[in-house]
C-alpha cells in the first residue's frame, strides 16, 4: 500500500485488524484463568511482562518483519496460510475447552513471568492474525510515513490493552465465570472464520486462487 493512498477508511480498517491481532479479547479469559488465585502484586507483574513483551515484539515486527521475510525467503502469501493454520487451532481450543480447571493443567506451577510471555503475549494477546498484520504492513510500507501511521494505531491499541487488563485485574474476584466461557466459545467460532479467511488471502496472494472482490 503506497503511503499516498491512506484515507479513513484504510485507517479504520488497519486499526481494526490490529484490535483483532494484539487486541485484549482473544488473551482475557486465559488471562483470567492463569492468573486466578494470584496475589495482587504477582498479577501486576504478570500484566506488566505480557503487555511489554506483546509491545516489543509488535514494533519489531513492523520495523524489520521485510527484513526478516527476505532473510527467511517466505511470501507474504506464505505467512497468511501459516497464520490462519495456527489461529484456527487456538479457535478450536477456545471453542472445545470445557472452562475447567484442568483447560491449563500443563501449566498449572509454572513461573508467572513465563507465562506472561508464552501463552499470554504470544501467541494469545499477539496472535497469529497480528503477526500476518505487522510483517505485512513492513513488506508493503513504502516510506517512513507509512510506518508511523502503523506505530500510532499500534500504540493505540496497545493503550486499550492497558486500559483492560488493568481494570481486569480490579475485576477479576467478580467476573461471572458462565459468561466468560459463552464470550469464550462465540467469539472461538468468529476467530475460526478469520483463520479460515486468512489462509484464503495467503492462497490468493500466491495465485494458488482467486477471490472475488467484496
Amino acid at each position: 500500500m503506497d503511503a499516498k493512498t491512506w484515507d479513513v477508511y484504510v485507517v479504520i480498517d488497519l486499526f481494526l485488524l490490529l484490535l483483532i491481532g494484539i487486541g485484549p479479547k482473544i488473551a482475557l479469559v486465559p488471562f483470567l484463568e492463569l492468573t486466578k488465585g494470584m496475589d495482587d502484586k504477582t498479577r501486576a507483574s504478570v500484566t506488566r511482562k505480557m503487555l511489554t513483551t506483546a509491545a516489543v515484539v509488535a514494533v519489531v515486527l513492523v520495523v524489520l518483519g521485510e527484513l526478516l521475510r527476505r532473510l527467511l525467503h517466505f511470501s507474504t502469501g506464505a505467512l497468511g496460510i501459516a497464520g490462519g493454520l495456527v489461529l484456527v487451532i487456538i479457535a478450536v481450543s477456545m471453542i472445545l475447552s470445557s472452562g475447567d480447571p484442568d483447560t491449563h493443567r500443563g501449566l498449572q506451577g509454572k513461573d508467572p513471568a513465563q507465562l506472561a510471555v508464552f501463552p499470554l503475549a504470544v501467541p494469545y494477546l499477539l496472535n497469529p492474525a497480528g503477526i500476518v498484520v505487522l510483517v505485512t504492513e513492513s513488506a508493503e510500507a513504502g516510506s517512513v510515513g507509512h510506518l508511523a501511521v502503523v506505530l500510532g494505531l499500534l500504540a493505540l491499541v496497545l493503550a486499550i490493552d492497558v486500559a483492560v487488563f488493568r481494570g481486569a485485574n480490579r475485576i477479576s474476584a467478580h467476573v461471572d465465570e458462565s459468561r466468560m466461557l459463552v464470550t469464550e466459545k462465540v467469539f472461538g467460532f468468529l476467530l475460526a472464520a478469520l483463520a479460515v479467511q486468512l489462509a484464503l488471502n495467503g492462497l490468493d496472494d500466491l495465485g494458488l486462487i482467486h477471490l472475488a472482490a467484496h
